[in-house]
This record gives structure tokens, sequence and C-alpha cells, in this order.
């Protein structure tokens, strides 16, 4: 079975940075996305940023261009998301999500079987 274990959420103030983490395991398949979102009270959810296991491409909503940047270590199975500049928009709670193959843009929640619990970042003003 596969797990997804997100960590590195917290409390930070505008403008500060923090660095998510999304360790991964159970899977078999060699090729696979790993993607983030977020939920946030009274939006709807949004893919904010996906990464492949075999090529490294990645892709970028673009409420997080130039201040996300999303990375894996497979020797770790872990993917980070580094997040600069945050902004109490971005306030929501982040979910890591896995599947086989690629991913189509914008980043759809259906396309992804495997998710981890959340961690919440939270952002003061």
């Amino acid at each position: 079975e596969v797990q997804l274990v997100e960590s590195g959420g917290g409390l930070v103030q505008a403008g500060g940075s923090l660095r998510l983490s999304c360790a991964a395991s159970g899977f078999t398949f060699h090729y696979y996305s790993i993607a983030w979102f977020r939920q946030a009270p009274g939006k709807e959810r949004e893919g904010v940023s996906c990464i492949s296991s075999t090529d490294g491409s990645t892709y970028y909503a673009d409420s997080v261009k130039g201040r996300f940047t999303i990375s894996i270590d497979n020797a770790k199975n872990t993917v980070y998301l580094q997040m600069n500049s945050l902004k109490p928009e971005d306030t929501a709670v982040y979910y890591c999500a896995a599947e086989t193959g690629g991913w189509e843009t914008p980043l759809k929640g259906t396309d992804f079987g495997s998710w981890g619990q959340g961690t919440q970042v939270t952002v003061s003003s």
C-alpha cells in the first residue's frame, strides 16, 4: 500500500519561508508523479505543484510561480516544496498526492490515487 506522509507545516509571518516534505513508501512502479495540493476554507482545492520521478519535469500554478520550488530526492523517496515569500492567501492545509504516470494541467485531484493526511500552513499578516 502506498503511503505518503507530509511534514514541515506551521505558522509563519508574511514574507517568511517554510519547507514541506512528503515521504513516500510502498510504490513499486518507477514512473510516477508527486504533487502538492492545498485546501483553504471557502476555496476550491488547488494543485500548486507537481514533479516527475523520472525526468524531473515540474509544474507550478501561476499563484506560486517564482515563490515555490518543488524538488525530489529519489534516494530518500521524498519530495520537497520550498515556499518563499509566503502570503496570507497561502494559508491552507497542504496535501501530498501521487499517481503513476504523468499529469495534466491544471492539476486535478481526481487524477491522483494516493494522498497524505495533510499539514497545516498558516501565514499571518
